[in-house]
Formats: structure tokens, C-alpha cells, sequence
């Protein structure tokens, strides 16, 4: 999920492509308007105002008028895309299922993140070059989730890899977030991980977070951490205890892919069941029914 400059918030979806939400009303985009692929699992905007996507069918780039998609033709690494970032130059970095590729606005160029070592893979997807997400920190540097592996820092020169070896909670890295403290966070296969740049702390199901699995991790604007889970539904961390929000709070699905606080403060929790808006009391779910599709 994502919310552009203008303020309308756009859900990418597992099958039906990418939608707009204005505040009134659901509008759709898919293959048949030019879309790249229908599954979506990143977005962003560009200074220019572009939209970029990360889909299943490569990289779409929307002008507000027409969609654009660059793919393995173009130089892009892999068809399936799984995390996208742009960094403070203004360099996007794609992570596919066929590892990393760096696009300048000219031309892509892969990026060689070591594959994973791994045997047995915890998900459907068993690729060991895939890049689950890409993260910029406080001071450039690059970090990068892989399936397996760990996670790898990028400083500009060499990289840098963290494993379990290392503290962290498991080496399947699903999610990252650099709290406002300058402490980093990785929700992993295994729990959730800080890093405070010298040692990691992992918490897990036994410290009372709703599921090991941590598919992506929110800070809002009070400094809490939300989590969603596979399995858990939504998780919120205070710095000292966990709170689970799940069926009996009005939250539909326990399985939460995407979280997003809207610039009136308001929470959307991206399910498998769709979306719920959070006003800190209660849930409202759409899905394709109220949206009309």
C-alpha cells in the first residue's frame, strides 16, 4: 500500500493488479490497461511524480496517463519482482526472484548479492537469489533481505552479511525498518530482530509476538511498531510488550501483508481477506465487493 503526493492511497493486489482509492471511490488497473503484471508488491513516487510498481510481470512505471513496463528485455534481472527501493540519489533497486538490479533512468545493471546457501526453503518460493526487501538507513547505507542468506549491507564499496550466526533471528528476511532511534529492524521467518549496530536482539512467539513469521513492519507516528504476521494477524509493539489485534477486534484475517499510516494517522492493514482500515477503535474491511470489482 501506498499514499501518493496527492493523497490518494493505491493497494496493490495478489491477482487483480493495482487499485486507486481516492477517498470516494475504487478504480482498477490491470494488464488490460497496460499494467505490468497483476500480482503488485511494492510501489513508490518518484520526485517527478511518477508511480513506480513492482509486479509479477516486471516494472511499470505510471505517468498519470500511461503505463510503462520494462522487464528481462530491458535489462531487468527477473520477471518476478518482490522489493523495490529508491535510494537518496534517486537510483531505483529492483529486487526479482533472479537477484538485484540497479536502474539509473537509463539503462539496468545487475547488482550480485550472493545466493543463499539454503536447502530447504519455508515458502513457496525457493529461489535463492530472490531479494524479499531493500532498505536505505539513516547514513546511505544499503540493506538487502534475501531467502536464506540473511541480510547483506551495502556501504557504496563491499558488502557486509548478518546471519543467524550473528544473532539474527533467521536468515529468511522479509521486512526492514530503522526506528527513529537509529535502531534497525528485521522481521524475519524466525521473529522479529533490532540491530543497535554492534548486537541483535530477537524477539519472539515466547516474548508474546502473535507469529515468528514478521512479513512487514510499520512505525507510526508515536513511535509504536506494527506488525504483520503470517498467521498472527496485526502485532503492536510499544517497546515493551506486544498486543495482538486479530478476529475478536474486528480483524477479519490473521494474515497481514502490508501496513500503512495515512497522512491523517489512520492505519490500513493489507490481508489476505483485504483491506481494514484502523481508526484506533475499530476495523473496516473492503474488499472487491465494496469496491465494485
Amino acid at each position: 500500500m501506498f499514499q501518493d503526493k496527492a493523497g490518494d492511497i493505491w493497494f496493490g493486489t495478489n491477482d487483480d493488479g493495482v487499485c486507486r482509492y481516492d477517498g470516494h471511490s475504487f478504480i482498477y488497473f490491470t494488464e488490460k490497461d497496460g499494467f505490468s503484471g497483476n500480482t503488485v508488491r511494492g510501489i513508490l513516487q518518484a520526485d517527478n511524480g511518477d508511480l513506480w510498481f513492482a509486479t509479477s510481470g516486471g516494472v511499470c512505471r505510471y505517468d498519470g496517463r500511461s503505463f510503462t513496463t520494462f522487464t528481462v528485455v530491458d535489462g531487468l534481472s527477473h520477471n518476478d519482482v518482490w522489493s523495490m527501493l529508491r535510494d537518496r540519489h534517486g537510483t531505483l533497486w529492483i529486487g526479482t526472484q533472479g537477484g538485484v538490479s540497479r536502474y539509473d533512468g537509463k539503462a539496468f545493471t545487475s547488482f550480485p548479492i550472493p545466493a543463499a546457501g539454503a536447502r530447504q526453503f519455508p515458502t513457496a518460493m525457493s529461489s535463492p537469489h530472490l531479494v524479499w526487501s531493500i532498505f536505505e538507513d539513516s547514513r546511505g547505507n544499503l540493506w538487502f533481505g534475501t531467502n536464506g542468506g540473511g541480510v547483506y549491507r551495502y556501504d557504496g564499496r563491499s558488502l557486509a552479511n548478518f546471519t543467524d550466526n550473528d544473532g539474527l533471528a533467521n536468515n529468511f528476511v522479509f521486512s526492514m525498518l530503522q526506528d527513529r532511534s537509529g535502531n534497525l529492524w528485521f522481521g524475519t521467518n524466525g521473529g522479529l530482530s533490532r540491530y543497535n549496530g554492534e548486537s541483535f536482539t530477537s524477539f519472539t512467539e515466547s516474548e508474546g509476538l502473535s507469529s515468528n513469521s514478521v512479513w512487514t513492519i510499520l512505525e507510526d507516528a508515536t513511535g509504536n511498531l506494527w506488525l504483520g504476521t503470517a498467521g498472527g494477524g496485526l502485532c503492536r509493539f510499544d517497546g515493551s510488550s506486544f498486543t495482538r489485534y486479530s478476529q475478536k477486534d474486528g480483524l477479519g484475517s490473521h494474515h497481514v501483508q502490508s501496513i500503512l499510516e495515512d497522512k491523517d494517522g489512520t492505519l490500513w492493514v493489507g490481508t489476505s481477506g483485504g483491506v481494514y482500515r484502523y481508526n484506533g477503535t475499530m476495523f473496516t474491511n473492503f474488499t472487491t465487493e465494496r469496491a465494485g470489482q
